[in-house]
């Protein structure tokens, strides 16, 4: 989805761009590649800087509830300075590298929900205009897939997607907010947790596998949650048996839902659960996610919910 648009700052008469990524989806911690087309206006302007911005909807939770804020998780500087004449066409290039805590939007070309966006920021004599908004997608890398794939052999559904603002404690987390996956339980499991919430916290080293698991409260006692967190390599993915490797975290994760304290073990900041936009469920299956994910079950939401971000970035 490309945006083009007239430079409000500067009035009519004043340079267009247009950015236009690269085929294909990205991967957190990848590279990502494009150019930003630019046109002169009916004068001569002097660019200061080309500037490239991710953005993010996310969910952040407060006393009345939740609410829906934009958050720029990283800036590029791509061009500049240099003058643009009248009526000029230049082309500038770019090829930056994600973070690696980067959201995933899709798997296997499903959407999950989660809207991210590449902004086009142009300066011109001190004045800054957000010049052109992008849709961004973002898929799984290796050990990301295998592990949801595994989630998907195990019986395991997927229920939703969603950014929280806040961090979870004990962790290495950069970004101001985290991405959760909320599946619905296998049913092998489906007595002792209503859902387990997956967060991916990828670094160059390794990748930090975040599991919480929202438990059942019995007839005297209250339903808690209980976190556990795994560290996996990104080598070696096609090596390793992830369906026993996930089960062996799950049952830890309910084994010890008597005795686990949260609090202690990752602090107070990370926030309840809450659901961005899209909640259609998509099941995964004992086939496996390549099987299970069904196109068109929430696509219909997911082109609004996108749509409403970006028209309102703009």
């Amino acid at each position: 989805m490309v945006f083009k648009r007239l430079l409000g700052s500067l009035g009519v008469g004043g340079p267009t761009v247009d950015t236009v990524l690269g085929p294909g989806p990205a991967l957190p911690g990848g590279t990502l590649s494009g150019e930003v087309r630019l046109r002169g206006g009916d004068a001569d302007f002097d660019i200061e800087d080309l500037t490239l911005e991710l953005v993010a909807g996310a969910e952040a939770e407060h006393a009345d509830g939740e609410s829906g804020r934009t958050v720029v998780f990283d800036r590029f500087t791509v061009g500049g300075p240099f003058r643009l004449a009248e009526g000029e066409e230049r082309t500038v290039p770019f090829t930056v590298t994600l973070p690696w805590e980067t959201p995933v939007t899709e798997l296997y070309g499903q959407e999950l929900g989660i809207v991210l966006g590449l902004r086009t920021e142009l300066s011109v004599a001190g004045a800054k205009d957000k010049g052109d908004l992008d849709r961004l997608h973002v898929t799984p890398r290796p050990a990301q897939e295998a592990i949801l794939e595994a989630f998907g052999q195990l019986g395991f559904g997927f229920r939703s997607a969603d950014l929280e603002l806040g961090r979870i404690g004990g962790t290495g987390q950069q970004l101001p907010f985290y991405q959760e996956l909320e599946l619905t339980p296998s049913p092998a499991y489906a007595q002792a947790v209503d859902e387990i919430e997956l967060t991916f916290l990828a670094a160059p080293a390794g990748m930090e596998v975040v599991l919480e698991a929202d438990k059942r409260g019995g007839l005297s006692s209250c339903g808690h949650d209980a976190l556990a967190r795994f560290t996996v390599s990104h080598e070696g993915v096609g090596h390793q048996d992830w369906n026993t490797v996930v089960d062996g975290w799950v049952r830890q994760l309910v084994a010890h839902r008597e005795s686990y304290d949260p609090d202690a073990a990752y602090g107070h900041d990370r926030h309840e659960r809450s659901v961005t936009g899209a909640g259609t469920a998509v099941a995964m299956g004992a086939a496996g996610l390549a099987a299970g994910v069904a196109g068109g079950l929430m696509a219909a939401e997911v082109v609004d919910e996108a749509g409403d971000f970006l028209e309102g970035e703009e």
